[in-house]
This record gives structure tokens, C-alpha cells and sequence, in this order.
């Protein structure tokens, strides 16, 4: 047998042999819903909402958390705003006749960057759940009663949840959230997640604690962050505790969004490199796998299709290695065009895969910042 194609078939057998392997651990555990001894509670909350330029949709997010089936009178808004547009004004006049929520507006002199600003409102903060929303996104009206009675178990300190429908109807995006609450679930029955999400996370507020100023993975950092402080901070996902979230289903546009949050996730697991093989499974098989997952496999994806195009071209024909590559660039405009159908959670894999590949680059370049720009589109199909 051509040593190419011996080389071919080993890489693609390494790259999912872990995947392979968390397939089989699924099957044997079963995980389902939340691992938390959920009680009922009804703590006073601090909900965190972080502004920038939002005058287009502030007032629908703030109808959004006045509709949420909770009593107002225990629960205060920390509004941290850098806008250059009337947000700061429209949210004063949101408020100006309500007595509840409490209200609580820091704005900003100068744009500093999301870590920054999410450190002074989780500073201001003053009760004892605190809430992490973002501005274009819509939350059921059970979330918080859902949060809280996860962290009415004492082991456990932070919870995130599930986007049950992608704003502007995004295939793409579905099937890989799809995927990934699978993954999730089955980390938090292990021991704890790994990515906390932007549009709805809750934390106990004595957990919490300062993230690095220039993180791009803000949410995702105070979890892990949180977890280290020890076994009873579990940081867990449960797919009852629900929000929705715009995103784009074609190819370029998802860049943009997805390269920055891999960035950040990447850079992340590198620099708490040293919790791996401690903190239970968290540290032995959930940071592992997410080091797979979001370094080294996507290396080896681009490797294995390299290698697969080498081997077709000598074992087959020389235009075989073409047709490879032909196919994999149908399989890519079909994808974004979400006209693969039940093969569109595998595309989705894909395209995060080649999301984090670019993002690993751009950090060995020195890219990235703690800033964050509005995409128009995506605040559109909020809108609607």
C-alpha cells in the first residue's frame, strides 16, 4: 500500500479517534438535563447589561427583562454603557416612571473594551445571583427561576444554557448549538462545562471574580475561573435555562463572529494551560478535550484534507487530489447556502473547525482585542 495513503488514513484515524472515544463515553453515561439538584429559590438578582451603541434595540431588551416571571421589586439592572449614540438616554427614559428594577447606569468616559466594563458592573453588582445578558438577545420568561434552581445546589456556582432558536434562522448555526449542548451536557454531568454563553449566564455573586482586561472569552473565563476556586464551584449547563441568539448562516459572515469567539477560547485554554489533570474531571477529561477540539483539530483537519487530496492523487488519478478538493469546496457553498439538509450539523462542525484554525493563526500573528463591533445585520435580524 502507497505510504501516502497508509499517512492519510492514520492522520484522519488521530484526528477523530477523541471524538470517537466521547461518542462512546456519551452512550455509556446518558447524560440528560441539568446535573444540579435543582431546588426551587427566588434570590434577589443584579442582571448585567452591557451597552454599546444600541439605540436601535435597547428598549426591546429592556421590555424583554420587564417581561421575565420574576418579582421586579428583587431585582436591579447594571447598565455598563460606552455608547457614542442616545443608548444612555433612551435607557434614563425607559426608566424615569418605574420604581422597579432598580436601575443602575455606568457609563463610561472612554471605550475600554467588554472585560473592563463587565469588571466595574460585576464590582457594582449587589445581589446574590448576578445575571450576564447581552442586548440582542431574547430571554423565556422562566430563565431565572430555571438559573436559581441550579444554584440552589450548593456545589454549584455558575449556569448557562441553551439557544433554543437562532435569530434570522440561521441552519448552520442550529445544528452545530445542537451539537454543542449534546457536548455540554454530557461535560456538566461529568463535572463541569467549559464555554459559558454571552446572551444569558448566571453566577453566584460571591464567586465571581476579575477576568484579564483583555479577554475575549469574558464569560467563558469567569466560569473557568470560577471553577478553579474549588470541588463545590461547579460551573454547569442546563438546557432548561434557554435564550435566542442571532447569527449567519453564510460562509464569510460567519467569520467575523465565530473566528473572535474562537480566539478567544483558544487563548483561554492556553493560558490556564495548568489546570489541565487537576479539578477532577474537569481538569482530566473536559479541558482535554476541549484543547482537541479547539487546538489541535483543526490543525489536523487541514492536514488530513491536504493528505487525502495527496493520496487520491497518487492512488487513484492525478485528478483525483482535485475532485477531493472540488467536493470538499461543494460541500463548504452548499453548507453556507444551508442546502445540505440532515448533513448540516456535520458542516457546522466544519465550518467551527475552520473558524478555529483561523483564529489560532491570528493569534500566533498577535491579533485581537477586547473590543467588540456591532454587526448590523445580526441587530436586524434581532429586530425582527
Amino acid at each position: 500500500m502507497n505510504w501516502l495513503v497508509v499517512t492519510a488514513a492514520v492522520a484522519v484515524a488521530v484526528t477523530f479517534a477523541p471524538y470517537v472515544a466521547f461518542g462512546v463515553l456519551y452512550a455509556v453515561v446518558r447524560p440528560s438535563g441539568s446535573p444540579a439538584a435543582k431546588e426551587p429559590a427566588e434570590p434577589e438578582v443584579s442582571i448585567v447589561l452591557p451597552t454599546y451603541n444600541e439605540s436601535g434595540i435597547v428598549e426591546q431588551k429592556l421590555e424583554d427583562v420587564l417581561a421575565l416571571d420574576y418579582p421586579m421589586e428583587k431585582v436591579e439592572l447594571v447598565v455598563v454603557d460606552s455608547s457614542e449614540d442616545e443608548t444612555p438616554d433612551l435607557i434614563r427614559e425607559f426608566f424615569a416612571d418605574r420604581e422597579h428594577p432598580e436601575l443602575n447606569l455606568i457609563e463610561e468616559e472612554e471605550r475600554r473594551g467588554l472585560a473592563p466594563a463587565l469588571n466595574d458592573a460585576y464590582a457594582a453588582a449587589k445581589h446574590e445571583m448576578v445575571v450576564k445578558t447581552d442586548c440582542d438577545s431574547l430571554l423565556p420568561p422562566d430563565v431565572l427561576r430555571e438559573a436559581a434552581a441550579n444554584l440552589a445546589d450548593p456545589d454549584v456556582a455558575a449556569v448557562t444554557g441553551t439557544n433554543v432558536e437562532v435569530l434570522g434562522g440561521s441552519d448552520v448555526e442550529s445544528g452545530y448549538r445542537g451539537v454543542q449542548s449534546h457536548i455540554q451536557t454530557m461535560e456538566s454531568h461529568l463535572d463541569s462545562t467549559f464555554i459559558f454563553h454571552g446572551p444569558f449566564s448566571a453566577f453566584e455573586n460571591d464567586a465571581i471574580t476579575p477576568i484579564d482586561p483583555n479577554s475575549l472569552a469574558d464569560d467563558t473565563e469567569l466560569a473557568l475561573r470560577i471553577r478553579r476556586r474549588g470541588d463545590d464551584h461547579r460551573v454547569v449547563f442546563d438546557p432548561d435555562v434557554q435564550y435566542k441568539e442571532a447569527s449567519h448562516s453564510a460562509f464569510r459572515k460567519r467569520r467575523t463572529q465565530k473566528d473572535r469567539r474562537g480566539m478567544g477560547l483558544i487563548r483561554l485554554l492556553v493560558q490556564h494551560r495548568d489546570a489541565l489533570g487537576g479539578y477532577g474531571a474537569y481538569g482530566r477529561v473536559v479541558l482535554p478535550f476541549n484543547w482537541w477540539f479547539m487546538i489541535a483539530s483543526p490543525w489536523l483537519v487541514m492536514l488530513d484534507v491536504l493528505l487525502v487530496a495527496a493520496a487520491a492523487s497518487v492512488a487513484v488519478h492525478p485528478a483525483a487530489g482535485v475532485g477531493v478538493l472540488a467536493a470538499l469546496g461543494a460541500f463548504t457553498a452548499l453548507g453556507s447556502r444551508e442546502r445540505l439538509g440532515p448533513l448540516s450539523p456535520l458542516y457546522s462542525l466544519f465550518d467551527t473547525q475552520v473558524s478555529l484554525f483561523r483564529a489560532s493563526i491570528e493569534l500566533l500573528r498577535g491579533k485581537g482585542d477586547g473590543t467588540w463591533e456591532v454587526d448590523e445585520e445580526l441587530r436586524e435580524a434581532f429586530e425582527n
